[in-house]
């Protein structure tokens, strides 16, 4: 299965619009996804389906993955979203209000049939669960386990939210007061997704569209809880999604030093030495090697889209 492993920044971008789509092309996302539910009313979700499919080739040639969120299991559209988008150049499906591992099996199945009836390789095609309720959020280690065509694991509060009751009050709240409303649904997703070696996908930003500062700020918070990228609902956030969840210079080359000391250690015998004044063991030296293989995978991306 393909996977880029880099899903930094994931743009939302509304699929019944061509202008939109074609607007999406001019950003530094890792990944658009083309929506199929919330932003696309149902008269319309015929032509969104064929605007995706039809938009996909564009965007693997800039070097954008490309995600598609279809609509949920319960709607009965799901089967017809995922026949009509599949290609050879879709990533993944995003699947709208994931709440149980038989939602997974459910699309997996779809794609399945898709794979065979388009002629794609098959189990190319990834899935990121998008979980948006508390029944999901209760069942999210179960989900997270489900399937081999995971990828990740994405928090939507703005359902989230609706469902416990807190409605449109939230985005009445800076940043900073909403943030302990939804820290546990956060933290039980984040060690999901980590618990099975997944991609953690935060929500998007519930801020004011200019207030890039406030989106910053949200996600160097959520990066501590574990979360490796974030949903994005404007082009303007890409670029601070990026920086955030990517390594700096600075601790690129604290990396290379780590992990030459373990080493230079390690060929003497020693399963620990002294950096810096800290001490560095083999735990470290994975953190490292973690890092900068990060780093590798975004100057990869970036030098196929020179």
């Amino acid at each position: 299965m393909t996977r880029s492993g880099l899903l930094r920044s994931m743009l939302y971008v509304p699929a019944n619009s061509w202008r939109m789509l074609s607007n999406g092309l001019l950003g530094r996302e890792d990944a658009a996804i083309f929506d199929l539910e919330d932003a696309v009313p149902h008269g319309e979700k015929e032509t969104a389906r064929i605007f995706a499919r039809d938009a996909i080739p564009a965007y693997k040639e800039a070097g954008i993955d490309v995600y598609v969120r279809v609509n949920s299991i319960s709607t009965g559209l799901t089967q017809e979203d995922v026949g009509i988008v599949m290609s050879e150049g879709l990533d993944g499906i995003v699947l709208s209000k994931t709440e149980t591992t038989e939602d997974i099996s459910r699309l997996a199945e779809f794609l399945k049939t898709a794979e065979e009836q388009r002629g794609v390789e098959a189990e190319r095609v990834s899935i990121v669960a998008l979980v948006e309720t508390p029944r999901g959020v209760e069942n999210v280690f179960a989900i997270a386990a489900s399937n081999p065509r995971l990828a990740g694991i994405a928090f939507g509060a703005g359902d989230f939210l609706r469902e416990m009751g807190v409605g449109f009050a939230v985005t009445r709240l800076h940043a900073e007061e909403y943030y302990p409303i939804i820290l546990y649904p956060r933290v039980r997703l984040a060690q999901a997704a980590k618990a099975n070696n997944l991609e953690a996908i935060d929500t998007p930003f519930f801020g004011l569209l200019i207030d890039v500062e406030g989106l910053r700020k949200e996600t160097e918070q959520v990066k501590l809880l574990g979360f490796t990228g974030k949903q994005l609902t404007h082009p303007r956030h890409v670029d601070a999604a990026n920086e955030v969840f990517s390594p700096s210079p600075e601790e690129i080359d604290y990396a290379k030093s780590i992990a030459a000391a373990y080493e230079e250690a390690e060929a003497r015998g020693a399963g620990s030495t002294s950096f810096r004044g800290r001490m560095i063991d083999y735990a470290m030296w994975r953190m490292a090697k973690d890092m900068l293989s990060k780093a590798e995978a975004i100057a990869a991306k970036a030098e196929s889209r020179q």
